[in-house]
């Protein structure tokens, strides 16, 4: 029995390790602040969250494998949203996208936003 758990922790711990890789990769590589941070939420996300669970896994203790799992799916909850609000921001402050970029959908939302906002003024 430990063989089986010796081997899918180390099968979980390589595919994990290769997430973190690629999102390395892609914070590296990719061109502008918006695809940096989709690379380091999706695929590190997934990457660390698969460590974390190698480390619950390999430690064959209920106690550490139900801590592992909710510190996984806490990671796995918040990490992109937390992601999706930073780049939230830094549209607003107005950090620019690539030059390969060929459309900018949160700018046409807020124009529409803004637009309503100042006919709700206009009516009062």
């Amino acid at each position: 029995m430990e063989l089986v758990f010796a081997l899918v922790t180390a099968v979980i711990i390589v595919v994990g390790a290769f997430f973190s890789l690629v999102a390395a990769i892609g914070i590296n590589r990719l061109p502008d602040l918006y695809t940096r941070m989709h690379a380091a939420s999706k695929a590190g996300t997934i990457g660390s969250g698969l460590l974390l669970l190698a480390v619950g896994v390999h430690a064959a203790d209920l106690a550490t494998l139900s801590r592992a799992l909710a510190g996984f799916f806490f990671f796995i909850l918040t990490a992109p949203v937390s992601a999706h609000l930073l780049a939230k921001a830094a549209h607003q402050v107005g950090y620019p996208l690539a030059r390969l970029s060929t459309r900018d959908d949160l700018k046409k939302s807020q124009t529409v936003k803004a637009r309503k906002s100042s006919d709700k003024r206009d009516d009062k």
